[in-house]
């Protein structure tokens, strides 16, 4: 199915995307929506409106996003892109795998700046200078926004209730996304040369691709092209977390989809992630998750 981009108020995007729309919500300065596709792939095209912040966040399955002939990313399960361009409007060709589960928010520039008026620190896009930059950033969706995004595709309400409940939607998704932990320049001063940013990224890219198998620090520190400090002490700016602990928390997270799944049991999926016991497993996934795998699908 093929989809054709249409602009609402204040250039928010409406009615862009393919796969079937589980809910569309849209005020004056956002905008959500939920879209899953089936077991066949399907492909739209999707406008990033100038001025206006744009979030994906793909909870299963994939989305490649077009950027003419010759560029495009892929937004993997479990992670979200952020654009924002106030220069021109940004065409591009969106294809989504099937069964993937995709939400998208757009909130105008103003619209976010009236939330984090009293505050607009570790908000760089709102900051002094900000406005007239692009940004783009692509991060892991954490457990506790994870939570809420699933939350929002899976409730279904009347129309009476629908609104105030996606209103609140949207507060908390911004506030968790922009809680999530964001590089100290002035204490890691490397990382304002956005060279090392990107070859951190590339690290953290490249231990995802070889999660069975990871390199060892020196290893994906020359791959990277950093030494081992600036690795070390860059990847846990960026993303928060040392780079095994964030290999860690990716696998659990696997391992989760996977329990969701019902395909597998839990000593199965603790082989699949690399477990040789599957107490170990059951363990990392208590302190992480609060509960362990059985009781995680008791009370799903």
């Amino acid at each position: 199915m093929d989809s054709t981009a249409s602009v609402g108020l204040n250039g928010v995007s409406e009615n862009i995307h393919p796969g079937i729309i589980k809910f569309q919500f849209n005020q004056e300065d956002a905008s959500l929506m939920a879209t899953e596709t089936t077991e066949n792939p399907e492909r739209g095209m999707v406008s990033l409106s100038k001025g206006v912040i744009h979030f994906y966040f793909c909870l299963e399955g994939s989305a490649v996003f077009g950027f003419g002939p010759h560029y495009s990313r892929e937004l993997k399960s479990g992670f979200n892109y952020f654009f924002y361009n106030p220069e021109t409007d940004l065409p591009c060709s969106l294809s989504l795998s099937a069964s993937t589960r995709l939400i998208y928010l757009s909130i105008t520039l103003k619209g976010l700046h009236d939330l984090f008026v009293h505050d607009l620190s570790g908000l760089p896009i709102l900051e002094d200078g900000g406005i007239g930059k692009k940004f783009y950033d692509e991060r892991e969706i954490l457990p506790g926004l994870r939570m809420v995004l699933t939350g929002a595709f899976n409730t279904h309400l009347n129309a009476a209730s629908a609104r105030l409940f996606y209103q609140g939607k949207i507060l908390e998704i911004l506030s968790l996304y922009f809680s999530s932990p964001v590089p100290d320049l002035e204490y890691c001063p490397f990382l304002n040369d956005q060279s090392s940013v990107r070859k951190i990224k590339h690290a953290k890219d490249y231990l995802i691709r070889h999660a069975d198998n990871p390199p060892r620090l020196k290893d994906l520190a020359k791959i990277a092209g950093l030494n081992e400090f600036q690795l070390k002490t860059g990847f846990k700016q960026v993303y928060g977390q040392t780079v095994y602990g964030y290999l860690l928390e990716h696998k659990l997270e696997q391992a989760k989809q996977m329990l969701d799944s019902g395909k597998l049991r839990v000593n199965e999926v603790a082989f699949k992630i690399g477990y040789a016991n599957p107490s170990h497993f059951i363990a990392a996934f208590r302190k992480k998750f609060g509960s362990t795998p059985k009781k995680y699908l008791m009370n799903r």
